[in-house]
């Protein structure tokens, strides 16, 4: 019989699995929408616009404040916001270049190697192996390659893999959402030299799309990732 720890873990990961879950579909739903903005507003434009109505609409609801908190704290808020930034922008540069299913699997290389190199036990890593191997034989490897898409997509998969790390410290902090939710506005400050003027190019039909995709591909996804931090390892993360 499984102890009350045992039980309580397998617990923890059903609930990880359904809030990764819940976030990779909002991601696909968000990048769908985002794909038809591209021509008009821009490929970093769109992407800095998105991270700036999340970042608007996390700090509306946690509220987080910006005092008693640790240097490390700031650290790991900073770093978080800087891997969010970093993994969307190159992610749609890529997608720009690439047929989404490449640029998705190599995107993916980063949270797999986190996997992998957390790994414990051979069936663990052989896990990160088959999950990656799924993502490839689902997307398919097939089409014209952009050495460019291809360098934008392998720094894309860096940073998600960064972020992978970072969801489960940011996650099992004491500030835990409210840190997420500066970490994101850390994020659209880095990436005002593009908001800003990509702003005046968005149409006002637009907007609506626009701030749709930013809260379900990242106010969304980044709330539910840090949960699932909070429950679960970077590396049961990297598999999900």
């Amino acid at each position: 019989m499984p102890t009350p720890a045992q039980t309580a873990a397998r617990s923890a990961t059903v609930r990880a699995v359904l809030l990764v879950l819940t976030g990779s579909i909002s991601v696909q739903v968000s990048a769908a929408l985002a794909l038809g903005l591209f021509d008009s507003i821009g490929v970093i434009g769109t992407s800095a616009l998105r991270m700036l109505i999340s970042a608007v609409v996390l700090l509306a609801i946690f509220r987080p404040s910006f005092r008693r908190r640790s240097r490390d704290e700031w650290v790991g808020i900073v770093l978080y916001g800087v891997a969010m930034a970093v993994m969307n922008t190159l992610l749609y540069l890529a997608i720009d270049r690439l047929p989404l299913g490449i640029a998705t699997t190599i995107d993916f290389l980063g949270p797999c190697m986190v996997a992998l190199l957390a790994s414990r036990r051979w069936r663990e890593g052989l896990l990160a192996v088959l999950a990656f191997a799924g993502v490839a034989l689902i997307a398919g490897l097939g089409g014209p390659l952009d050495g460019l898409g291809l360098l934008f997509a392998a720094l894309a998969g860096a940073g998600f893999g960064v972020y992978t790390l970072l969801a489960a410290r940011i996650g099992k902090s004491e500030g835990g959402l409210e840190n997420m939710a500066l970490s994101v506005a850390v994020g659209a400050i880095l990436m005002l030299p593009f908001s800003v003027p990509a702003a005046p190019t968005v149409e006002l039909g637009q907007w609506g799309i626009l701030a749709l995709s930013a809260v379900l591909g990242m106010a969304l996804a980044f709330v539910v990732d840090t949960m699932a931090g909070r429950l679960t390892s970077a590396r049961v993360i990297g598999v999900l």
